[in-house]
């Protein structure tokens, strides 16, 4: 039975929960991006990152945050949404917003042991190396799914 949050948690609250699994032993797991159309390519990717640890915590872009990423297009499905569906999955366990332009600064304050990225992040551009691995941490790449993308999947709506 799941004891974490079922709804978009506070910094605060998502470190607390951070550091109770760390106590107990456990291995804290991070991810980050916009999650706008969830499709098959998020799934295997969050399954993928829970599966390295105890607990993960996804950290969504605020709505303000797409915009400035993306363009005034995007997101097409506003935070509250996006985050009810991605708390609906097995896999993660917490869901943060930032409206920062980097997630550096959630996770200083959340501090996982592992952050997980996709491969299309060169190793030297991952925002937050620099806090995982400072403490002992790790940060892995994770391989995507070809043609699984919302950009992708907005362009074939579109082209019907």
């Amino acid at each position: 039975m799941r004891t974490h949050p079922r709804h978009l948690s506070s910094w605060e609250e998502a470190s607390r929960l951070a550091r109770d699994t760390q106590q107990r032993g456990g291995t804290v797991v991070f991810t980050n991006g916009v999650f706008d159309l969830l499709h098959p390519g998020h799934i295997r990717y969050l399954a993928e990152a829970r599966s390295m640890g105890d607990l993960l915590i996804v950290a969504m872009n605020t709505d303000q945050s797409v915009r400035s990423n993306k363009g005034p297009t995007r997101p097409l499905n506003p935070e509250s949404e996006r985050a009810e569906v991605l708390l609906a999955l097995g896999s993660v366990d917490v869901v943060v917003a930032f409206g920062e332009p980097t997630p550096h600064e959630v996770i200083s304050c959340i501090q996982p042991d592992i952050l997980v990225k996709g491969e299309d992040w060169d190793d030297n551009a991952i925002v937050g190396r620099d806090v995982v691995e400072g403490r002992g941490g790790r940060v892995v790449r994770v391989r995507l799914e070809p043609g699984l993308s919302t950009t992708e999947l907005i362009r074939r709506v579109r082209a019907q």
